[in-house]
């Protein structure tokens, strides 16, 4: 197909997906789940989960496998406009306030599930064959260990600010956790992939150039672009170009170096100078990229999970054992480091409970395996199911933990435990 072909058809396909994502998502937030999770189970249900199973013919026309490619391509625009303002979202204060509960909780939430998702993947491969062809049990170990370690911090951010408990000792320890969780896993990540590339040049091109790339960031990136948001002779427009150019140039390095997009995106976005020219920045460019390219990613993870493998019951069974590690191992080590720590039980659990949710970043992790022929269908099929179940448990479970608290009338320590800003707009 070529390109003038293709282009009617992509559009087609990206007003057939805004549809069907903009249904569920009402029907998600009527069932008090973030509008995320709607995306995410939408992604899911235009694949051949779904909507592959009952129209096929339909399916293949609209999702032609050479638009793929272009899906790809407009996801990966909305995941860098979408971690941009998770970063901007994230303070580094509530990490050193807080550094011995994070330190704790990150540690042992991010080894736990690490060692526990080795120890399944293990079993897996020798019991339902899960591992891909060409790919060293240690390296498909590995990463499962990885994707299972990963937490939602975006997701985290919006269930917060939805919530209203971003100034709660709870809520501000679970960014702070959430945040250090997914920079260690996208570290190890690229352990991972220097693994499977059998070399260690990727290791310490990805590690130093990471260093590198977040002290130009740190150092010379944050100055220029407060001069900007700060000059009255720039207009807002003009300081949307730049902070687009900017977003795309980290976006293009990070990918260079094996540490991929997201994590570029999100380094800005902490570093991003705060204020009023910042947040009319923000203002402009974050609606189009969560609202109409970041749905493109999630259909097109959708188009790569195949639900019904799972009728293997062996396999079923294998899925269902990897969501249980993924919970004991994430929302179980996490509350147990929490109160080993000091925290109170009810703070322990819920910062559990939030970290526990892989949403998004997971999703995002085993599209990179999947890119680079680390995932099997089978393997990825079943960690999108781990994404889905600990990302929809969040809500309800911390619905049904304020409820209980609210009969036994002690919210009060939730409320008044040494509360820490979450954004750096405060």
């Amino acid at each position: 197909m070529s390109p003038s072909e293709a282009a009617p058809v992509f559009f087609l396909a990206v007003v057939a997906i805004l549809v069907v994502v903009r249904v569920v998502c009402l029907a998600a937030v009527k069932l008090g789940q973030p509008p995320v999770v709607g995306e995410m189970i939408a992604g899911v249900l235009l694949g051949p989960s779904l909507f592959g199973l009952l129209l096929p013919d339909v399916q293949a026309a609209l999702f032609p496998d050479s638009i793929r490619s272009l899906l790809y391509v407009g996801g990966q625009i909305g995941l860098v406009i979408y971690m941009f303002g998770a970063g901007y979202e994230f303070n580094l204060g509530s990490i050193v306030k807080s550094r011995k509960s994070v330190a704790a909780i990150s540690s042992a939430g991010t080894l736990v599930p690490l060692v526990l998702g080795i120890g399944v993947a293990v079993l897996g491969t020798a019991w339902v064959g899960i591992g891909k062809e060409g790919v060293s049990l240690v390296t498909s170990a590995a990463f499962v260990g990885v994707a299972v370690a990963i937490t939602a911090f975006p997701m985290m951010v919006r269930i917060i600010t939805e919530r209203g408990i971003g100034s709660t000792r709870f809520g501000s320890l679970a960014l702070a956790c959430g945040a250090l969780d997914d920079v260690l896993a996208w570290l190890l990540l690229a352990v991972v992939l220097g693994m499977h590339a059998g070399s260690l040049g990727p290791i310490a091109l990805a590690l130093g150039g990471g260093l590198l790339f977040a002290l130009l960031v740190f150092i010379v990136g944050r100055r220029l672009l407060a001069r900007v948001m700060g000059s009255e002779r720039v207009s807002v427009d003009q300081r949307v170009l730049i902070t687009a150019m900017t977003l795309f140039a980290a976006a293009w390095f990070t990918d260079t170096i094996g540490l991929y997009a997201v994590f570029g995106a999100f380094t800005v976005g902490v570093a991003f100078p705060r204020g009023a020219a910042s947040d009319a920045v923000l203002a402009k460019i974050m609606p189009i990229g969560s609202i109409v390219f970041v749905p493109l990613f999630f259909t097109y993870s959708g188009l790569n999970t195949r639900f019904a493998l799972l009728a293997d019951p062996k396999l079923l069974a294998f899925a269902l054992l990897t969501v249980a590690v993924a919970i004991i191992g994430k929302l179980g080590a996490s509350w147990g480091a929490a109160r080993l720590a000091g925290e109170p039980p009810a703070i322990a659990t819920r910062v559990g409970v939030l970290v526990n949710a892989r949403g998004l970043m997971q999703l995002i992790a085993l599209n990179v395996g999947l890119a680079a022929g680390i995932v099997s269908q089978a393997l990825f099929t079943v960690l999108v199911l781990v994404a889905l179940v600990t990302t929809i448990m969040t809500a309800p479970l911390l619905g049904w933990l304020d409820r209980r608290d609210a009969r036994k009338g002690s919210t009060d320590v939730l409320l008044t435990a040494e509360p820490v800003p979450v954004t750096g707009k405060s």
